[in-house]
């Protein structure tokens, strides 16, 4: 009985299904124009859009959907968590200028790159996770349709935003390099960190629509709302403990090969802007007679 609602708990709403495949034939139309080209994308990338895209899928139309929707909290965080952060993340990365090259070109778009600024990106972040759990707002999205499916298009879009300027897709202020990273990332995740705790802590059920009689497998509501925050912080310390060990390790090579190129003679400025924008080894490469030109 319970396998047989899972697979008919799967579900094709068009305002959550019809943003995906649109998505997806996009990405597929301009990879393949940039491989006629002669500039493929890397398949690395290609493989990271299609798992965001799994990712998206598995959140929006698989049980943990209606599961989340209907019985349990943690699962509806789950499903947050899915497309505020992990489905994000995998989409940007596969993500590169040439792919949004026709997107940028309409000016309307090529302006909304400020969204993208650390300093805007953050704030837009951080206001839409803490907005959209405030118990008036998160139950008009469990009883409305359109509502529901602009809170997930806002997590999904804030929280690539939020990712957009570590990744730089597109390049980020000269000033936000691989230190710089570092913090944002461990400040993104204590206001995670706060709302998560504020679950796992509380004693006060916040969303009365979880209360029931007879709850699903036993499960209070109030140890939903716990495991909520489980769900909540237990992914976010995973996404950041893998971040912060490879910008460490970026940052490392980083200083490394900056080091290589004032011994070889570069002007330190000259330097330090070369390795923040990855063309620290082709100018090691060239030598100090291309330091005019760097």
């Amino acid at each position: 009985m319970v396998g047989a609602n899972l697979l008919t708990s799967w579900n094709l709403e068009p305002l959550q299904l019809i943003p995906t495949i649109l998505a997806c034939f996009l990405y597929t139309r301009r990879v393949r124009t940039l491989a006629a080209k002669g500039t493929p994308v890397p398949g690395w990338r290609v493989g990271m859009f299609w798992t965001g895209i799994g990712l998206v899928v598995l959140a929006l139309n698989s049980p943990i959907d209606a599961l989340g929707e209907e019985d349990l909290f943690f699962f509806h965080m789950t499903q947050h968590v899915l497309l505020g952060d992990l489905a994000p993340l995998c989409f940007v990365l596969g993500l590169t200028g040439p792919v949004l090259r026709p997107v940028l070109a309409i000016r309307f778009f090529d302006r909304l790159r400020v969204l993208a600024h650390p300093f805007v990106a953050l704030p837009l972040w951080a206001l839409d996770m803490y907005v959209w759990h405030v118990p008036y707002l998160y139950e008009a999205a469990l009883h409305h349709t359109p509502i529901h499916a602009l809170e997930h298009m806002m997590f999904f879009t804030f929280g690539g935003l939020m990712w957009a300027p570590v990744l730089e897709t597109l390049p980020a202020p000269e000033w936000f390099g691989t230190g710089a990273k570092l913090g944002y990332v461990a400040v993104v995740r204590l206001l995670e960190t706060v709302l998560g705790n504020i679950f796992v802590w509380s004693g006060t059920v916040f969303y009365p629509w979880y209360e029931r009689a007879n709850p699903k497998w036993g499960i209070t509501a109030i140890r939903d709302q716990n495991f909520a925050g489980v769900v909540m912080m237990a992914e976010g310390g995973f996404v950041t403990l893998g971040a912060l060990v490879i910008l460490f390790l970026r940052m490392a090579t980083e200083g490394e090969l900056r080091q290589q190129l004032l011994e070889r003679g570069f002007d330190p400025v000259q330097a330090k802007r070369a390795v923040r924008f990855g063309r620290g080894k082709e100018l090691l490469e060239r030598g100090p007679s291309a330091g005019t030109s760097a």
